[in-house]
């Protein structure tokens, strides 16, 4: 149970929420996107930095590895930072430390100071989201939650853009440029911060208490999952190496759901999972992020792999996909304010299941623009889905419960990602050892046509207010 919120924890009911100008949505924006992106863009730098610091892939894997299992562990204590220091500082000392971490991964001088350099980058990625979020979050005129856009924008477009910017620089300049363009980027928003009003920021909380068995329990169950999953679609489900992780990490996880459920102040409040609204929210936003990114994760290995294609092509063709979600992210809502939220995701979901059927249109021969026009059509459903669930997310709680919901849903939202990419994928690998790639990828789309129609049905139970105007970001 959470305690009461401060009387500085959010600006009052009645006050105007600041208009985010340039400068404050790079502030909010630059971060978040910045650790998403290095979520992702290192998957295609591996074998390049494996050959230049001459180290094996194995050892160079844990570049990737090391950064999401750090990513979990830093979760874990994310709400106690905003709780004990207040949103603002905690989010500004986060992007000050990756913007560090990532200057000491482009001067590594080999693989072991590199994954060093990448779990203290990971652990300062973790709560730049989730605070970015809640500082997104604020009160109308009228009292009423407004959710930017953006927030939902951010959750699909950094992995989207990761392959391609990596793609595009590696080509360029080489591998250390995908760590080395955080730093002027990160400098600026470090700077830009400091322009953020303090009204739109939930305060510190007085009497916050630091629940180290909580953390140590979250933290190293979040660990044991993240790492279950990345290495179950490469080491297989049933190996060892897999599920001994998993099974500790949902021992771990369990152990803390229980420790937290008679804590008055615990690490991160689990009590939203047991309330209907928000806890279908978090769940079918989960699943458009499996149906999304589980063909973004195929595609340019099919490519690559079967059709002979480079990486910078395999990443052009995700591009025309970021765009569209960024524009169906900020135009959806705006678009379909007089909608209700169950009508906006079940069309959502409705579009993401049809354009999915794009799958099967794919094979060896296929052009590349006809794949990136199928990825983009896709796309068009992001917007529908996610800001409206973001919306039913938070509308029932309480300004005390926004933080601990912020990092509750990104957590969630990368452990279940993580699970459903990974099994789509050994999915597609044991398919295409049978029947062929191209096959596989067929038979996959329509296992993703089939989660998207479940997500139609989960739609359907959905509260029927109506979406608000978020026109304000």
């Amino acid at each position: 149970m959470t305690a009461p919120a401060g009387p500085t924890e959010l600006a009052p009911p009645g006050a105007p929420v600041p208009r985010a100008g340039l400068l404050l949505q790079y502030a909010l924006l630059a971060g978040p996107l910045l650790s998403m992106l290095d979520s992702s863009i290192v998957n295609v730098a591996v074998e390049p930095i494996a050959r230049e610091l001459r180290a094996s892939l194995t050892v160079v894997q844990w570049t990737v590895s090391g950064y999401l299992l750090a990513l979990g562990a830093g979760l874990a204590g994310t709400a106690f930072l905003a709780r004990r220091f207040g949103t603002l500082p905690a989010y500004r000392a986060s992007v000050i430390a990756f913007t560090a971490a990532s200057a000491l991964c482009a001067l590594a001088p080999d693989a072991g100071v590199l994954v060093g350099a990448r779990v203290v980058q990971g652990l300062a990625a973790a709560p730049l989201v989730p605070l970015a979020m809640s500082m997104l979050l604020g009160r109308d005129s009228k009292g009423a939650r407004a959710i930017s856009p953006v927030a939902g924008m951010l959750l699909f477009l950094g992995p989207a853009l990761g392959p391609t910017v990596g793609g595009a620089l590696i080509g360029a300049v080489g591998w250390r440029a995908i760590f080395l363009i955080n730093v002027p980027l990160g400098a600026l928003a470090a700077v830009a911060v400091r322009y953020v009003p303090e009204a739109m920021a939930p305060g510190r909380r007085p009497g916050a208490r630091f629940d180290l068995p909580g953390l140590i329990l979250l933290a190293s169950g979040l660990t044991g999952l993240l790492l279950g999953a990345s290495l179950g679609a490469s080491a297989g489900w049933t190996a060892p190496v897999t599920w001994i992780p998993l099974a500790a990490g949902a021992a771990l996880t369990a152990s803390y759901a229980g420790w937290a459920a008679r804590r008055e102040q615990p690490a991160l409040d689990l009590s939203l999972t047991r309330q209907r609204g928000p806890a279908l929210s978090m769940a079918l936003c989960a699943l458009a992020s499996v149906v999304t990114w589980a063909a973004v994760f195929l595609l340019p290995v099919f490519v690559q792999s079967v059709q002979g294609r480079s990486a910078l092509a395999a990443g052009l063709a995700l591009a025309p996909q970021g765009l569209i979600t960024g524009l169906s992210a900020v135009l959806a809502p705006r678009w379909l304010a007089g909608l209700t939220v169950r009508v906006t995701v079940l069309a959502g979901f409705a579009v993401l299941a049809v354009a999915t059927l794009g799958l099967l249109l794919i094979a060896t021969a296929t052009p590349l623009w006809l794949i990136a026009a199928i990825l983009a059509g896709r796309s068009v459903a992001i917007g529908l889905v996610v800001g409206p669930l973001l919306q039913a997310l938070v509308q029932p709680l309480r300004p005390d419960q926004l933080g601990d919901a912020n990092t509750l849903f990104n957590t969630w939202q990368r452990i279940a990602g993580s699970f459903g990419i990974g099994l789509v994928a050994a999915l597609y690998a044991t398919r295409a050892r049978t029947l062929g790639p191209v096959a596989a990828l067929h038979s996959t789309g329509l296992v993703l046509v089939a989660l998207a129609a479940v997500g139609v049905l989960g739609a359907l139970v959905l509260p029927g207010v109506r979406n608000t105007a978020m026109a304000r970001y």
